[in-house]
């Protein structure tokens, strides 16, 4: 791969324009190819919450845990999980308990395979020493900034 600047210059580019690009052209290549196979992401974070879950979780549950991913906000989560139930995907029962269907199981692993490819794609030629160190820096700076991020 060629790098866009030589080592020297490299160390002086600003790490706010490097991890947006990073985020802009992964965030970018997902959503495109999830809208590929007729959803968004908030959908497949919504559906994968439902079918990883190992005790069944509410609405107030998984759009707690996801209104925050990526700025998404908690009204565009209830439409998410809304839509995801319109699709078929899941059912919610009348204590706002979410239920994977067979429908939502197939498309599901559909959607998982395509994420299974999707991470392979991103990560070639990086080794997973690479991805973590590269994990811990961007946490630093996180840290280092006042930031606060987590994940699942």
């Amino acid at each position: 791969m060629e790098y866009s600047h030589n080592d020297a210059e490299l160390i002086q580019q600003p790490i706010g324009y490097w991890s947006w690009a990073a985020y802009k052209a992964v965030v970018t290549r997902t959503r495109a190819a999830l809208a590929g196979i007729g959803t968004t992401q908030p959908q497949w974070w919504v559906l994968a919450q439902v079918a990883r879950a190992r005790t069944v979780k509410t609405r107030d549950e998984v759009s707690r845990l996801l209104g925050n991913y990526l700025d998404t906000g908690p009204e565009t989560m209830e439409s998410e999980i809304d839509a995801t139930i319109a699709q078929g995907w899941i059912t919610e029962d009348s204590e706002g308990r979410l239920t994977i269907t067979a429908e939502g199981r197939a498309f599901y692993d559909r959607a998982a395979a395509l994420q299974d490819e999707l991470w392979a794609e991103r990560h070639a030629g990086i080794s997973d020493e690479e991805y973590l160190i590269t994990l811990k820096v961007l946490q630093r700076f996180i840290h280092n900034t006042g930031g606060h991020a987590w994940h699942h």
